[in-house]
């Protein structure tokens, strides 16, 4: 079910969390980094990690996009250390699943909930996905 159009887009709940991305430097030492790019706003997540005994043990975040994307990456980054690279491709999946209203699901990750209103935006999407997605790559590619 797609979120009804009159719902705030941005409200002071994305504005915050846009504003306070945790792990928002880069690493001097990644094992990986991935940089995911929207095609359709240009916004950018850069996501560097390192992972150890199979999970996420330090990342490091340049994000640069529209409040929606700043506040998924926020809320990624807030849960995302001590995950494996399996559970954070799982996420990034279940949330695309949901934004595309193949589940209604949003329980998978903690605060999602405060971007259902976008849902019915389908060219907010591809900004919202990045951080789930770079992070993801990411992890794969440092736990290879």
């Amino acid at each position: 079910m797609n979120a009804p159009l009159k719902a705030p887009l941005y409200n002071k709940d994305i504005l915050r969390l846009a504003a306070s991305i945790p792990h928002h430097q880069r690493l001097p030492d990644p094992q990986a980094t991935v940089e995911k790019r929207s095609p359709t706003c240009g916004s950018r997540v850069t996501a560097d990690v390192k992972m150890a005994d199979g999970r996420l043990t330090d990342m490091g975040l340049d994000v640069k996009a529209c409040a929606l994307g700043q506040a998924s990456a926020a809320l990624m980054a807030a849960q995302a250390i001590g995950l494996t690279a399996q559970e954070l491709a799982d996420a990034r999946d279940r949330l695309t699943a949901y934004l595309s209203g193949d589940s209604d699901d949003l329980d998978f990750w903690p605060g999602l909930a405060v971007l259902a209103p976008a849902r019915g935006y389908p060219a907010r999407h591809a900004s919202i996905r990045l951080g789930f997605e770079a992070i993801a790559e990411a992890a794969r590619m440092a736990d290879a």
